[in-house]
């Protein structure tokens, strides 16, 4: 039994109505789906693609949100792994660095004792030459008196050695390196001093006013032993030198050629 009621020309429905309405309309909504899925397979299958399309659709947006959670994380895994490159590249510089360094410090370390060493050798070489070198008694001076010269004033009748012309006080210096064996007074040479030089020959130096050496000194070329002078058998200031093969007096040998044998122009 249906009930109706007239609403009027202007008159709208109560909302009791409305209500009504909209439950049947529902009520028709699905009805018909149910009497369709009962009676109509058409209808049945549109219905079923639209609940596929649903769910399919359902699924693309899950997939997609996968994939970029898994683009993500394999970004984030690439980061990592450069990162991790990156920081071992870092590493095996910085130890390259290192190395070079430490082969550029060792390189420079023995470079700096091979140059320490040579300067050594050259220094030693120098010094071994210098100890090997003869100079002249007085430097700057001349001989006055030559080698075997004939005078009453030597008790031989000849002069021994030779006579550097020399002011009292002048400095007169080992001819080369050796050791003293003499130092005082020597007679007619008034203050002498013998040395035995390094090659084994024998040196003297007479009429010194100054003694600056004594005997088991060692000497070297060029250095100070005493002062020029007038004392012993002399008729002024002067340098006797004479060369020997012995210490003793006798023994003597040419002191010009000997000097010139040495190197020393004489």
């Amino acid at each position: 039994m249906a009930f109706t009621r007239a609403t009027g020309k202007h008159r709208r429905p109560s909302r009791f109505t409305r209500t009504t309405a909209n439950v049947a309309g529902v009520a028709a909504i699905t009805t018909t789906g149910v009497i369709g899925g009962l009676a109509s397979p058409a209808l049945a299958a549109e219905h079923t693609a639209m609940e596929q399309t649903g769910l399919t659709k359902a699924i693309s947006i899950g997939d997609s949100l996968a994939e970029q959670i898994d683009a993500q994380a394999a970004a984030q895994q690439q980061a990592a792994e450069e990162a991790a490159a990156k920081a071992k590249a870092e590493a095996e510089a910085e130890a390259e660095a290192a190395r070079q360094a430490e082969e550029a410090k060792r390189k420079a370390e023995a470079k700096a004792k091979a140059e320490r060493e040579a300067k050594q050798r050259a220094a030693r070489e120098a010094e071994r030459k210098r100890l090997n070198t003869y100079v002249m008694p007085i430097t700057g001076s001349y001989v006055s008196t030559g080698y075997k010269a004939s005078s009453g004033l030597w008790s031989s009748g000849s002069h021994t050695g030779i006579d550097f012309h020399a002011a009292s006080g002048t400095s007169v210096h080992a001819v080369g390196s050796g050791t003293v064996v003499e130092a005082g007074w020597g007679g007619a040479y008034g203050n002498n001093i013998v040395i035995k030089m390094n090659d084994g020959t024998y040196t003297q130096y007479g009429h010194l006013s100054s003694i600056g050496v004594s005997v088991g000194q060692t000497v070297t070329p060029g250095q100070q032993i005493g002062l020029s002078g007038a004392t012993g058998n002399t008729t002024g200031p002067h340098l006797h030198f004479e060369a020997r093969t012995g210490p003793d007096y006798g023994s003597d040998i040419d002191p010009v050629a000997y000097l010139r044998g040495h190197g020393v122009n004489v």
